[in-house]
């Protein structure tokens, strides 16, 4: 086999065997399903009442597309704990040692979270229907609208990739994975329209990639116009896993266990 096709196929067993947890762990993706569900209905019960935004029949329809990115994004945090933990474990080291591609073992982790991901966007996208969204576009619309809030958390879990090679322990990485990504998802247009922020705050969530990728999954999702903004996402997505896969390779070729 060539390279790219024993680096694929590598990445694959390396997907394959951290899905087989999954079964074994079940309440790990019990307790990623419930976190996301409880910020649909909190917000759609306890603000859903008191929050107009223009161009909007209900609060619903505005909230749920940042709900699905914001958790889609926090969902990216399975990877730098999983990485970090392998490292403290050894297991790196084992993997390193035998004949197989490096970059497989990232590529597989970060594939994995992203299967796990969309398993808990569908417990989710159900619990949101349940709530009253509804798509106002067509089904295609909402379909490409899906695919670019999983591209854009796949993009970010090599964000995370490099943050779990980066860090000491599967603590640090648990921490240092969340941080970042409550300012991220909150300093954006996924729970209120940017324009009510004071405006050097509205300056930098217009400019937010985050409110970019929310904003053309919500026009797609409600039958809108989407503008630029969906090829601004899917340029974001593009840039940000060519730059993070590139260096937390690189890490992890130079990476050992504590």
């Amino acid at each position: 086999m060539n390279r790219f096709q024993t680096t694929l196929h590598d990445s694959i067993v390396e997907a394959e065997r951290h899905l087989r947890v999954i079964p074994r762990n079940i309440e790990l993706l019990i307790f990623a399903t419930i976190q996301p569900i409880m910020f649909l209905a909190l917000f759609a019960y306890v603000f859903g009442g008191s929050i107009s935004i223009p161009g909007f029949e209900n609060y619903d329809q505005f909230l749920m597309p940042g709900i699905f990115s914001q958790s889609l994004v926090f969902g990216s945090a399975f990877t730098s704990i999983g990485l970090a933990e392998d490292l403290s474990k050894g297991l790196v080291d084992r993997l390193r040692s035998l004949p197989m591609s490096r970059s497989a073992v990232i590529i597989g982790r970060t594939v994995s979270d992203l299967v796990r991901n969309l398993l808990t966007f569908c417990v989710m996208l159900a619990a949101a229907f349940l709530l009253g969204f509804r798509f106002g576009g067509s089904i295609v619309d909402a379909a490409i609208a899906t695919g670019l809030l999983v591209l854009f958390s796949y993009a970010l879990s090599w964000v995370q990739a490099l943050i779990g090679l980066a860090v000491s322990s599967v603590e640090a990485a648990n921490s240092a994975g969340f941080i970042w990504m409550f300012p991220l998802t909150f300093v954006s247009s996924a729970f209120v329209d940017p324009s009510t922020m004071p405006k050097w705050l509205e300056v930098v969530a217009n400019a937010n990639p985050f409110t970019v990728v929310t904003n053309a999954a919500r026009a797609l999702y409600n039958g809108l116009p989407v503008g630029n903004d969906a090829w601004l996402s899917l340029a974001w997505s593009i840039g940000l896993i060519a730059v993070f896969s590139l260096i937390a390779t690189r890490k992890f070729s130079r990476s050992t266990s504590s």
